[in-house]
This record gives C-alpha cells, structure tokens and sequence, in this order.
C-alpha cells in the first residue's frame, strides 16, 4: 500500500504540472490605455491611472485676470510711490475738450478793464522761466508781478499791457513772482521789455497797467507735474488767455476743486482725480472741460480750446 505520504506528494506534482502547462494572460494586462477622441468627443478612458505621470489637465480657454497688485506707500513729501519705478502711461489717443457753460466770475486782486498804478523795475529774465514754473520761453516779453498781486499764483499766466508817461506801452505775460521790497502795483519787467519803455538806465520807471485778454492766440495745455501718479498729482494749466480762476478734476462723487499753490500748479494730494477729467474756469466765469489727457508728468498735453477774448 501507498503511504499517506506519497499519496499527498503526488497530488501536490499534479497540480504543479497542470499550472504550469495552463495559457498565460496578455503581456499588457493590467496596463493603463489612452482612448483618443474621436470626431472632438473624448472618450473616457477605461482606467484612469493613479501615477503621478498622468497627463496635466488642459488649460482653460478663458484667461485668469492676475490679481492687482498693492498700491505702493507714498511718499509725502514728493507724491511719489516709495521704492518703486512706475513708467508713465501711454498717452491717450484722443483728446477732447470742449466749452461746459459759464460759472459766476470771481476775480482776485486784479480787475478786468482796471487801470492800477505803479512803477517798473527791470531784471534779468535768463530764460524767461521764474515761479510760475511754465518753463522757458523763447518770448522774453515777460514781468514778475509784486507779491502782493501775485496773490499766491492767481496771476500766473495773464496778459498785462504796461504804459510808461511818454506815450510807449508793451504787452509782457507775468511768468514770475517779485518779491519784497516790490510793493503792490509794481512790476519787475524783463530787460528786454523795459527797454521798449525806456532806457535801463531810468531805473524805476512810473507806468499805468491793466489787465489784457490777447486776440491772437492758440489752445491752452494741460501739464502735470514731475512725480505724479495715481497717488498724487498736480495739474498745471499753460498758454491761457485769461487768468485761471480754478481747476476741477472728476471724481466718483462728482466735480472736485483742487486747491492751487504759490508755484502754479493745482493738487490732488490724495490722488483723487489724477487721470481724468479736467474741468479749467476762468476769472470771468468761463468754463472748459478737458478728457483724455494721459497722466504723463512734465509733459505739455495740447488741448482744442481756448478761454474767449474779453
């Protein structure tokens, strides 16, 4: 008889044997497989693979807006963004000004068709610039008006026509500030309009002056001042021919004034108003309205109006 032993280990060989000899799987069994999309459909694929080298997702068609970034700190002494290099916007395509109707007119110290009383005075102009700050001219046909007149840059940019006792007159533009000891009614006139009064040598000079509003003359500019930004700006208006009375800028809340410094330039320390709108308003009440100008500092932007002759 078979022991119980043998008996088993046979068994055991059998079963080895028909194992071995049975058909094995496919070689790719078990595989990840890609099903590509036919006709635009995808097609799901059959096993989705769990391996970090699966395919990344497609992009979306519709761009993500990256987030804006912080407003700088300002510097409060300059307007300027601290530790950051802003580049100037591209200026706008198209400028549009226009006449908005009229305001009451609020003249300062100095009345239109008003003759004062003063004397002449006469300085080197070097290139015509002065505290007005319109930069240089090549028209030295210009006066610093007595501090008091000046009344703190209200005078900036008027036409006066001065006349002497003998008969001569000059029209000069005011560009600059006299300052004591000037005394109301004087005016310190270029050397080169002086002499079309008198000799330099007169020295002080006794003359009649008065507001003009020249005929002749093409659109005013807009300029803002050096370091401006959507954070702080001034504005300065330049070439009008009627003495500026005051400047606007649009804001969400509505038309805005911004309050004007003895240099000539009005600001918006703030920042509120910088880039749009620009509402000018002259001594007789005239008032223009300016779009478009690109908040670009130190640069003189030419508008398409001019305040009325007077």
């Amino acid at each position: 008889m078979w022991s119980t032993t043998a008996v088993m280990a046979a068994a055991g060989a059998l079963i080895c044997l028909v194992v071995a000899l049975r058909p094995g799987p496919p070689a790719d069994a078990g595989a990840a497989t890609t099903v590509a999309p036919v006709n635009g459909t995808e097609a799901a694929p059959t096993i989705t693979p769990t391996t970090s080298s699966a395919t990344p997702a497609r992009a979306s068609h519709t761009p993500t807006t990256p987030a804006s970034p912080p407003t700088p700190p300002r510097n409060p002494t300059t307007g300027t963004a601290a530790g950051t290099t802003t580049a100037a916007p591209k200026p706008s395509p198209t400028v549009r000004s226009r006449t908005t109707g009229r305001a009451a007119p609020r003249t300062g110290r100095i009345q239109p068709h008003t003759p004062y009383k003063g004397v002449a005075t006469a300085y080197q102009a070097a290139d015509g610039n002065g505290a007005c700050l319109f930069g240089p001219s090549d028209d030295l046909m210009v006066a610093a008006m007595n501090t008091t007149d000046y009344e703190s840059s209200r005078a900036c940019g008027a036409y006066v026509r001065v006349r002497a006792s003998n008969g001569a007159s000059i029209t000069v533009r005011i560009t600059n500030e006299c300052p004591l000891p000037c005394a109301p009614g004087q005016l310190d006139l270029s050397e080169q309009a002086f002499a079309k009064l008198a000799d330099l040598k007169v020295g002080r000079l006794p003359v009649t002056w008065s507001l003009l509003s020249p005929g002749t003359l093409g659109p005013l500019s807009i300029r803002y001042k050096t370091g401006s930004n959507p954070h702080w700006c001034g504005i300065q208006v330049i070439d009008h021919r009627n003495p500026v009375d005051r400047l606007e800028v649009r804001t969400a809340q509505g038309w805005r004034q911004l309050p004007r410094t003895e240099y000539n330039y009005f600001l918006a320390t703030d920042g509120s108003g910088c880039g749009s709108s620009i509402r000018i308003t002259d001594i007789y009440g005239e008032r223009l309205t300016v779009d478009g100008i690109a908040l670009r500092p130190d640069v003189a932007q030419p508008t398409r109006v001019q305040f009325a002759p007077r």
